[in-house]
Order: C-alpha cells, then sequence, then structure tokens
C-alpha cells in the first residue's frame, strides 16, 4: 500500500472481478450482502450498488470510466461519462474495518483518476493526478486498495480534468456501514447525487464550460418527473443521504416533516449536537444524512432554490407579466403558425401546455398529479408514505387518498367586498422621480 494506486500488469488483469454495468434509470431493489459482514443496504434513488467478490478476506469491485447515455427523464437522454453504464456510477457499499480493493479501468478517450472523497485513506490512495498518483492513462487499470476506517457517507469522483470530467457526469457514492447493524439503524435509507447540466434544447451533450447558468438540475442525473418517489411505511425511521457535486449549495427541504441531520462526510453527528429543521443546506461538496419518522401523505421533497425545480430554462427569456401582445400574436402566428404567447398572466399554464419542442428536449415544467399539473421539474420528487406498505417493498403506492375533512377545497359561499385603506394624499414628502441630467459624458 505504500506504493498508492497502481497499474495492473496483464497477468493481474486476467483474474480482475467482473465489470458488472447496468443500463437501466429505474431505482433498483437494494441487495443483501451476499458475503462478509451483514449490513443494511441503502437505496440508490434511481440507481444501483456495485457487486463485489470476497478475494483472501478482500472485498474487489470493478469500475469502469466509460462514455455512457442516461436518460434524464422520459423522452430526453444525455450523452454523459459515467462508470459501469450509468451516471452516477453504481453505489460502492462495504462495511467499518473492511478492506476493499477496487479496480478502475479507463475507458474514456483521456486519462483520469478515482478519487474517495471523504474517507481517511493512505496518501498514495488518495486519487490526485500528479500529486498522488500517475494518470490513468486509456486502455489502462489502476488498482486502489486500502481500510474502511470509519462509517459514514462519502463520495468518488475524479481528480483529473475535473471541472469537464465532473461536468460530463462522472461521480459516485460509497456508503460505509457500521460494524453493528443495529447502530444508526433506519428502516428505509435513501441516497442521492447533486449534478447540474448546461444542455441546449435538441442536443444531449453538456457543455462543459459553464461555471453558473446551468439549465437542468438532477438528484442522480434524473429530473422530475423521472426521479422516482421515495417510498415508505408510516412510522418508518428513515435516512436520507445528499450528496453535492454542483457549483452551487442547494436547500433541500422536507414537506410535512422535520428531521435532524444526522451525518455530514466528516462522520455522525452526536445526538446532543443536533436540532430539527424542515430545510438544510448542502454546500458544494458536502453530504448530509437527515432522519425523520415518515407520516402518511403525499409530501413534496426538493431544493428551494426555485430555478432548481425547472427544466432547459431560457436564461434570456423577459419578464412578460401585464405586457398585451394580442396585436403582435396575431402578426407573429401568421409567420410562425406554432407560436404560443406565454407569459403575461404567469407561468403556471406551461405545466400543461403542449407545445412544440426540439428533438431530445423536455419541458421547463411537468408532472401530473391527482389534482392536475404539478408544474415542477428539476430537484423534485415525492416522499409517499402509507400505512400498508410492505418492508422492503419500494413499488409506487400511487396517490393518496386524503382522509375525510382533510383536503383544501374551494369555498362555495358568498364573498364580502374588500375593505381597503384609502391612499393618502400627495404632499411636499411625496417622492417625485426626475430623469438625471449632465451625465453626457458618462
Amino acid at each position: 500500500m505504500g506504493l498508492g494506486a497502481a497499474a495492473v500488469s496483464r497477468v493481474a488483469a486476467a483474474s480482475l472481478p467482473e465489470a458488472v454495468t447496468q443500463s437501466s434509470a429505474a431505482t433498483q431493489p437494494p441487495p443483501a450482502p451476499s458475503t462478509g459482514r451483514p449490513y443494511n443496504p441503502v437505496v440508490t434513488l434511481n440507481g444501483w450498488s456495485l457487486p463485489w467478490r470476497m478475494k483472501d478476506n478482500v472485498k474487489e469491485f470493478h469500475l469502469v470510466a466509460e462514455p455512457v447515455v442516461r436518460e434524464l427523464a422520459p423522452g430526453m437522454k444525455a450523452r454523459l461519462w459515467g462508470y459501469n453504464g450509468t451516471s452516477p456510477g453504481p453505489t460502492i457499499e462495504a462495511v467499518e474495518g473492511d478492506r476493499v480493493r477496487i479496480f478502475v479501468t479507463n475507458r474514456l478517450p483521456e486519462p483520469t483518476s478515482v478519487h474517495w472523497h471523504g474517507l481517511l485513506i493512505p496518501s498514495g490512495m488518495d486519487g490526485v493526478t500528479g500529486l498522488t498518483q500517475p494518470a490513468i492513462a486509456p486502455g489502462k487499470t489502476f488498482v486502489y486498495e486500502f481500510v474502511l476506517t470509519k462509517s459514514g457517507t462519502f463520495m468518488y469522483h475524479p481528480h483529473a480534468d475535473e471541472t469537464l470530467q465532473m461536468a460530463m457526469g462522472m461521480m459516485g457514492l460509497f456508503i460505509v456501514h457500521p460494524k453493528d447493524r443495529r447502530q444508526y439503524k433506519a428502516d428505509r435509507d435513501f441516497a442521492l447525487l447533486l449534478a447540474a447540466y448546461d444542455i441546449e434544447p435538441g442536443s444531449a451533450t453538456p457543455k462543459v464550460n459553464t461555471m453558473l447558468d446551468f439549465n437542468l438540475w438532477t438528484w442522480n442525473s434524473r429530473v422530475f418527473p423521472g426521479i422516482d418517489p421515495l417510498v415508505a411505511r408510516t412510522g418508518d425511521r428513515v435516512r436520507i443521504r445528499v450528496g453535492n457535486l454542483t457549483m452551487t449549495n442547494h436547500p433541500m427541504h422536507l414537506h410535512g416533516h422535520s428531521f435532524e441531520v444526522t451525518g455530514t462526510d466528516g462522520g455522525w453527528v452526536p445526538k446532543s449536537a443536533r436540532w430539527p429543521e424542515v430545510t438544510t443546506d448542502v454546500a458544494v461538496g458536502q453530504m448530509r444524512a437527515f432522519e425523520f419518522d415518515a407520516a402518511a401523505g403525499d409530501w413534496a421533497f426538493h431544493c428551494h432554490k426555485s430555478h432548481h425545480t425547472m427544466n432547459a430554462m431560457g436564461h434570456d427569456v423577459p419578464t412578460m407579466l401585464g405586457v398585451d401582445a394580442r396585436g403582435v400574436v396575431d402578426k407573429i402566428t401568421r409567420l410562425v403558425p406554432d407560436y404560443m404567447h406565454m407569459g403575461d398572466k404567469g407561468m403556471h399554464d406551461m405545466g400543461e401546455m403542449e407545445m412544440p419542442l426540439p428533438d431530445n428536449t423536455l419541458p421547463m415544467m411537468t408532472g401530473s398529479g391527482p389534482f392536475g399539473g404539478i408544474g415542477m421539474g428539476g430537484m423534485f420528487s415525492v416522499l409517499k408514505v402509507r400505512d400498508d406498505v410492505k418492508p422492503g417493498d419500494y413499488s409506487d403506492p400511487g396517490w393518496f387518498k386524503h382522509p375525510v375533512g382533510s383536503l383544501a377545497r374551494e369555498y362555495m359561499g358568498e364573498l364580502e367586498p374588500a375593505v381597503r385603506a384609502a391612499s393618502p394624499p400627495a404632499d411636499a414628502s411625496t417622492l417625485k422621480a426626475r430623469k438625471p441630467t449632465g451625465h453626457q459624458g458618462h
């Protein structure tokens, strides 16, 4: 281990563990550990966990860095880079005290590496190209080997041409379970990574030099309505683990519950240091795990930056509120029959409008619920809690049936005229606007 991450010889490569791949974007049922120490597996939202093999009491995994095609939601696919067929790559799950050996094969057109974000490991296994190891050249396989010294929620991603490779979707979750499976136990344990992409309408490849103005905000490289619901049983202790590899922070907000932040990528938070929240901010490069007791209902779960719950946003679209454009619209539609005017009364109707779009492009707001269009996209999903969900069942239970008297409804009675205060008369102190003068030289 003192040599750090090392290249694999041809002889050793002949005995590599199988490089399992996955192409489905559906949430895969959490697999029970087949060998090694027992643990309670996580559910990777719209993802999966990487199988391993045991060899001489070492858990061996095989990651393959490669170009992938990822369905962001039905109707749109993106050409990304990832691992083992998906972006993000498969979740690696192991147990505190395990020795792991991770083979990384590079099928990208450029060198790469893997950094194990948050793990306490020898410097030579840290995965920083040029600093702690040579780059993994295209076609080559390196091996990382270390002992997992603490449990918690971690990530993996490149430290080679990082801006491009992470902008293309190269990342994955690394979950280390406690030795005692009863410690920090949750009935439902969900995990997801936040990523952002800039993909122009009609195209499929991200613009990798974008720094801030992204137009697709994703959980595990999916956008609503393509993000699966988080399903739980009433009273379940639920944990949600969130990692952020975007260029900005994300205030993660859960409706209907208060929760406690119980873990970071630095470790578990002692009970004495926790406090109740309904929103927790996950900064760039951070992990947060929070827990709550599930209450029956359909509950929105989303980033609270409002533009992060939209798809394919046009940053240069003007605000049209209050603009009477009827005459202009008539002239435009004679030239462009498919033209649709919108925004003068707000953008709510866009959630239900069907308008021509470029191929491989999603509408800004979409998704339907039991009462109409939800009008959300991006970083949004639904926590669905039911009394009759069986342990281990993560299938969508459908929409919640609200008990009598617990559903908001239209008021059908008479409305009294609104009483308004009189406007104060103008006087000498009333603000007056005056055009500036004398600025010709500016």
